[in-house]
């Protein structure tokens, strides 16, 4: 089907639409006394999905979260790259709902962007997807309709390879990572809105203005807290949203529940790790085991051992580990080091090992705020050029993809960064990009407000791809925080530095004051989203529309 209009098929659905009545859910009476259930796993060509609300307690006080089929998370779905699957959906919310198959290279009218290439599920109403599945790997679905991704509506997608799977494992695991919060998203949305760094509690004291004092002199401290203070930014508020609120999850489990998966000693164990949260990143590692890489968002790459890595909102690791012990703690803390997910790989149930620490937390440096600084200072406000909805602009972003990111550098362990990650088998399309299009990530903590170019998603127009044209996409994050960046549709192909390729993804996080670029090859007709996987960073308007046509 050839896309031939500059317009939408449906109307763009406004931040206010979008979130317009959901409040009522998440605030209405508990009806229900039977609790969520574990996730079960479905197999198969066909199936069936029922939306609703359930009752979860994770901690201490029963709460409404939305479902699927009853659990959280939602089931693991298998498939086999090849075939056809068809997914009923029934919706017994009482507002519209959706679901989008994250990663997933298929037609836009299966893609189940609410708003963008769909009208939604309607309540009381059953929407059946259909399509063929063109890949294999580690994936994900989620709502993409209101607050109902931070309600619990997520869950895994596991593709079985057409051919002989490469990666050799004689044990799989799914490891399901999210944040819960007893709140109604809609409170927090309104209370970030009113004070950005309302959950952050990691904020600078006296004690630590005199260690800067200390170790780099009376001025060169003041000068620094007065470049923080210009651009509203706290150097400590790393996701906007802590464990104050939060609650962190590994497959539906709190740390005191704790999941436990089994083992044989000098198995081959492969484990799916997956963030489904709606604001956190995690930093994961498995003390006294090392952790071969070898699938990055659904995509093969050449095997890499580390002792640790970073999983930003909506990216899959898979990993290989031998185990030869009696039990091993898989520990996720936070990057903004206030709470953990944690579970256990054991040989017998009832058997765990040390939960380590939390790290101690570490600010934003100045290279996080400046970026490449070796032609000096580098950064100016950019009210005049954006206009007041955005602090800052970085001048000279640095481009470097070695580095681990804020608070696991120089930590001792070994830390996977992208410059780690290589594609099997290279690039899927060899051509050289025949355009470029730029977008800065920009922000105001002050307002909370968030957006690409300064535009936030209700003022903002499509961005237009000519179908079959390969493009250079340069994202340069002029923010002080991570963000997570996911165009829909279409594999985004990270380059190095100096052009050349480097890893397949379809998530990226862009670090602070850092630039990175991919090419993408429009392939795909039809309507795309793009947006910030921080949850809350989307719906206030770091969100795009792309029309390939």
């Amino acid at each position: 089907m050839k896309a031939t209009t500059k317009k939408p098929i449906l109307p763009l659905l406004s931040r206010r639409q979008c979130l317009k009545g959901l409040a009522a859910v998440s605030l209405s009476p508990l009806f229900k006394t039977v609790y969520a259930k574990p996730a079960e796993i479905l197999r198969g060509s066909t199936f069936h999905l029922t939306i609703a609300q359930t009752s979860v307690n994770f901690t201490g006080t029963p709460h409404l979260a939305t479902t699927v089929n009853g659990s959280l998370p939602a089931p693991t779905l298998r498939w086999r790259e090849g075939d056809t699957v068809t997914i009923h959906v029934t919706n017994q919310l009482n507002e519209t709902s959706s679901i989008h198959w994250h990663g997933l290279i298929l037609p836009y009218q299966m893609d189940g962007a609410h708003g963008v290439s769909f009208a939604g599920i309607a309540p009381n109403s059953t929407f059946t997807y259909r399509f063929k599945v063109q890949q294999s790997g580690t994936y994900w679905y989620h709502s993409h309709s209101g607050m109902q991704e931070q309600t619990g509506l997520y869950g895994a997608i596991i593709i079985e390879p057409l051919k002989t799977e490469p990666i050799i494992a004689e044990r799989d695991y799914v490891i399901v990572l999210s944040d819960w919060t007893d709140e109604d998203p809609m409170a927090v949305l309104d209370t970030l809105k009113k004070q950005s760094d309302y959950y952050n509690f990691n904020q600078l004291t006296a004690l630590d203005f005199a260690h800067d004092v200390a170790q780099n002199g009376l001025m060169s401290a003041v000068d620094k807290r007065a470049m923080w203070n210009e651009m509203r930014m706290n150097m400590t508020d790393l996701s906007d949203i802590s464990a104050y609120t939060y609650r962190y999850l590994l497959n539906g489990n709190t740390p005191e529940t704790n999941w436990t998966g089994l083992f044989t000693k000098g198995e081959r164990v492969r484990l799916r790790f997956i963030n489904a949260a709606a604001q956190s990143f995690f930093d994961v590692r498995i003390p006294n085991l090392k952790m071969t890489v070898v699938q990055a968002d659904g995509q093969n790459v050449e095997p890499v051992s580390v002792d640790e890595f970073r999983l930003g909102a909506a990216e899959t690791y898979d990993v290989i580990v031998t185990p030869e012990d009696d039990a091993y703690t898989i520990f996720a803390q936070s990057m903004d080091r206030t709470g953990y997910a944690r579970g256990t790989l054991t040989t017998r149930t009832g058997l765990t090992a040390a939960v380590p620490a939390l790290d101690k937390a570490e600010p934003l440096s100045m290279m996080d705020m400046m970026g490449d600084m070796s032609g000096g200072v580098a950064v100016h406000h950019a009210k005049t050029e954006y206009g007041a909805s955005v602090d800052m602009r970085v001048d000279t972003p640095r481009t470097n993809l070695d580095d681990a990111g804020v608070g696991l550098r120089n930590n001792g362990r070994r830390v996977l960064t992208y410059a780690d990650l290589h594609t099997v088998g290279g690039s899927i399309d060899s051509r050289p990009a025949q355009r470029d299009i730029e977008l800065h990530l920009t922000g105001n903590m002050e307002r909370y407000s968030w957006s690409f170019d300064g535009v936030e998603f209700d003022d903002s127009t499509p961005i237009h791809f000519r179908y079959g044209e390969r493009l250079r996409v340069i994202l340069v994050n002029d923010t002080m925080m991570t963000h997570p960046i996911h165009l829909h549709g279409m594999w985004s192909e990270l380059e190095t530095p100096d052009g050349q390729f480097q890893v397949r993804k379809h998530t990226f996080s862009v670090q602070p004051a850092q630039r990175i670029s991919f090419l993408v090859t429009a392939d795909a007709l039809g309507y795309w989203a793009w947006h910030c996987h921080f949850f809350y960073h989307m719906h206030v308007g770091m969100f795009r529309t792309v029309v390939v046509s």
